[in-house]
């Protein structure tokens, strides 16, 4: 027994001698004045992956594909073009490959001049100035509709100028978007703007003064005016008032009325006496 005490008690004490404080309340050493102050590890960058892209090819292989950017070249260009220019341009075999030449100038918006051998883009309208442009607005116009002004960029560039001088001038009407007055729709004008019939723009301050120099007659010479014409004043309908008596009077509730049964079972008359309730034969001797 002694042996075991004193193997406990060796225990216990170098149970005591034993530091169980966690590292975090431990303070850091102290670092000699000269030394430099540790530098934070850097933090790892985080690598762009970078997938793999298919090769330009420009204008493709395909048919089809070469012959988009050739009718799309053509359309952006605007001016007349030798077929050699567009094959240097959209680097497309159309000078050699016969297939897409033949494409190519049946495509239903591609112009040729035999006379010239150039190629040009049909475009929706052939506007060059603005005279042109008044007369296919004022075709339009007489139709019952108006031109897009896009439409019309996409014929000639400088459209949208052009129908700004006309604006000007009185010739046309421009209707624009409410978000930022971009011009939409463009339609001629019929009636020409003169100081005797009317339409001349007028300044917003004389305009003012117009409208309020304006005075509107009392009631009782509005109301001699019109018996002067033959005319009387419209009266707004009166709201109907309901009756004292279309209100539902509050009282007891009357008994649900009882609807009188109807026996349709007439192929048992005579002998069943459905009046009375049924009873089982064996019952009735009970």
């Amino acid at each position: 027994m002694s042996g075991l005490a004193r193997d406990a008690a060796a225990f216990k004490s170098a149970l005591h001698r034993q530091d169980y404080t966690s590292w975090h309340s431990q303070p850091p050493p102290p670092q000699p004045a000269g030394a430099p102050p540790a530098e934070a590890e850097p933090s790892k960058k985080k690598k762009r992956i970078v997938y793999s892209q298919p090769a330009d090819t420009s204008s493709g292989t395909n048919v089809n594909t070469q012959l988009v950017y050739l009718v799309n070249h053509l359309k952006s260009n605007g001016n007349p073009m030798r077929l050699q220019d567009l094959a240097i341009i959209t680097g497309t075999p159309v000078d050699t490959d016969q297939v897409l030449l033949e494409k190519f100038r049946a495509h239903d918006r591609v112009v040729h001049d035999p006379k010239t051998d150039l190629y040009s883009y049909r475009h929706d309208f052939n506007v060059r100035n603005k005279a042109a442009l008044l007369t296919e607005i004022q075709r339009q116009t007489r139709k019952g509709g108006g031109l897009s002004v896009r439409t019309l960029k996409e014929s000639w560039k400088e459209a949208p100028q052009a129908i700004e001088e006309l604006e000007k001038e009185g010739e046309v009407y421009v209707t624009r978007t409410l978000k930022d007055g971009q011009m939409r729709m463009v339609f001629w004008n019929e009636v020409k703007p003169t100081e005797e019939q009317g339409g001349m723009p007028v300044e917003k301050a004389e305009f003012h003064d117009l409208w309020h120099g304006l005075e509107v007659p009392n009631d009782v010479d509005l109301l001699k005016a019109l018996a002067s014409e033959g005319l009387q004043a419209t009266a707004s309908a009166a709201p109907a008032v309901k009756g004292a008596g279309a209100v539902k009077k509050k009282g007891k509730k009357s008994a649900p009325r009882q609807r009188q049964v109807r026996i349709t079972n007439t192929h048992l008359k005579g002998t069943i006496d459905l009046s009375r309730d049924y009873v089982a034969p064996g019952a009735a001797q009970k």
